[in-house]
């Protein structure tokens, strides 16, 4: 583990999606919180740790089909949208900003602090996941196919 842990602190950290959640240094064990975490909740948080969720940025890439925009109008909705900006998870802002004041994504996804913070925060919205992608548009369908 210490070859492993200083190999790890002697590279260099890529600039990629992945690369606010490489804070933390290598451990033969999960950290705690990812014991304590229900099952839901912690797909959530391996999707948005990673950036593959559902999310514009990730359809824009790999699912040209669906529409990139956030339901709130934002035209790319991205981690950093949701956890910084979006209107829609306002309310729930306060618990991101317990571990970091100015919702730095690395202090989020790349320490324990904000990991936690970021449970806490999954636990109370629907951030990351397929029903926050569901655009006005969509939920109006019935309305305009006609009646059997």
């Amino acid at each position: 583990l210490q070859e492993w842990t200083t190999q790890w602190h002697n590279t260099i950290k890529e600039n990629s999606s992945f690369s606010p959640t490489d804070c933390l240094p290598p451990s033969l064990r999960p950290h705690k919180h990812f014991w304590d975490t229900n099952h839901r909740t912690f797909g959530c948080l391996i999707q948005c740790c990673t950036g593959h969720a559902f999310l514009g940025e990730y359809y824009s890439t790999f699912i040209p089909a669906e529409s990139p925009s956030c339901p709130c109008g934002e035209p790319i909705q991205t981690r950093e949208h949701i956890i910084a900006s979006c209107p829609n998870f306002e309310s729930e802002r306060n618990t991101l900003q317990t571990a970091s004041k100015d919702l730095v994504i690395t202090d989020i996804l790349g320490t324990e602090k904000g990991i936690e913070a970021l449970i806490e925060f999954l636990n109370h919205t629907d951030a990351f996941k397929k029903s926050t992608r569901t655009n006005s548009h969509h939920t109006n369908l019935q309305l305009i196919l006609p009646s059997a």
